[in-house]
């Protein structure tokens, strides 16, 4: 991965974010997720008023992948204000496909400052698995 790349992801990223429906949080995400294979699905947060509804970006962004085939992913940016990391569900959903997943997060009050790049096990170092059943 070449920062001309990384680029391409973040503002991937932050363009799915201005789709996001956060009527209730007012807390837009987006999300653009790198497949193995260099591919790129995007999703942003749907808020629902039945809150249970709510869809987080970086599921968005997965089911999608997952629904086009693919399921080796090597990245997935986030773009949000603060440039927080992933929900604890959005980490156990991640962790089915991709433990080792790199995770950039940018600030996007600040899209051209610095990003946060961790690991999806450095986050999640015990998710919960189908060897748990």
């Amino acid at each position: 991965m070449d920062s001309r790349e990384l680029s391409r992801w973040i503002e991937a990223a932050l363009r799915c974010r201005e789709n996001a429906y956060a009527p209730y949080s007012r807390f837009a995400v987006g999300a653009a997720l790198v497949t193995a294979g260099g591919d790129l699905f995007t999703g942003c947060n749907i808020e629902n008023a039945s809150f249970g509804g709510t869809i987080c970006a970086e599921r968005v962004a997965a089911s999608a992948a997952i629904a086009a085939g693919q399921r080796k992913w090597q990245a997935i940016v986030l773009a949000l204000s603060g440039g927080g990391p992933p929900c604890g569900i959005c980490r156990q959903f991640l962790s089915e496909f991709a433990p080792d997943l790199r995770i950039y997060r940018v600030d996007a009050d600040n899209p051209q400052g610095e990003y946060q790049a961790d690991s999806l096990a450095d986050l999640y170092p015990h998710p919960f698995s189908r060897h748990d059943l």
